[in-house]
């Protein structure tokens, strides 16, 4: 089997283990839905989930291993004088155009964040591996390391500031359709403020 076809099929099967999961999910919960009914329903075992997952609320969000790749890539290739939080706008908005779930997906991640400690837990491991890799990118900014005070203040900042929209955007989701749609229609207004805030933190810290 040539390489492509084998990373096309494991996408396939990795994609497959997801909507199972999910429409378990939301049949049954979160907590009562196990590893043997996921594997059960998208036809494998549960020794090949884990070969995919290493634990079931990571099912949830399966393409995260794909985002932070591409993430990184955009921190890593940006042009000559564009900023780490520029370079972190442009890929949240061509993430948001190539790669947004639907409405109703949107609406049962929010859901299952708010149910389940393990799913919420799992989303802020996520969201810190994020939070590094942006320090990093923000540190060269400043010609600092990343460990140093300001870059991760920064990038903690700007964290803060995308949960807090991430926040906003589950309650609109759940309890104000119309607020819902409009949002889903322009969705970068939930962030745009924030993202410019803390741009001009960064223009001042290296000045």
């Amino acid at each position: 089997m040539s390489g492509g076809l084998r990373e096309r099929k494991k996408q396939q099967t990795r994609q497959a283990i997801h909507e199972a999961a999910m429409k378990l999910f939301a049949e049954r919960g979160f907590e009562a839905t196990t590893i043997a009914d996921i594997a059960e329903a998208a036809d494998i075992s549960p020794r090949t989930f884990f070969s995919y997952f290493s634990a079931k609320e990571e099912a949830i969000f399966e393409k995260f291993d794909m985002a932070y790749e591409e993430f990184s890539r955009a921190m890593r290739e940006r042009p000559p004088g564009t900023t780490a939080l520029e370079a972190l706008r442009t890929w949240i908005e061509d993430s948001i155009q190539d790669n947004a779930p639907s409405p109703e997906t949107m609406r049962l991640e929010a859901k299952l964040r708010r149910e389940s400690p393990a799913v919420a837990a799992c989303d802020l491991r996520h969201m810190r591996q994020f939070e590094r890799r942006l320090a990093e990118a923000v540190g060269e900014d400043l010609g600092e390391p990343a460990d140093a005070l300001r870059p991760r203040l920064v990038a903690a900042a700007a964290t803060a500031a995308l949960q807090a929209s991430s926040d906003s955007a589950d309650a609109v989701l759940e309890d104000d359709p119309k607020a819902a749609e409009a949002m889903l229609a322009d969705p970068m207004s939930f962030i745009d403020d924030a993202l410019r805030f803390l741009d001009a933190g960064l223009a001042a810290l290296r000045t």
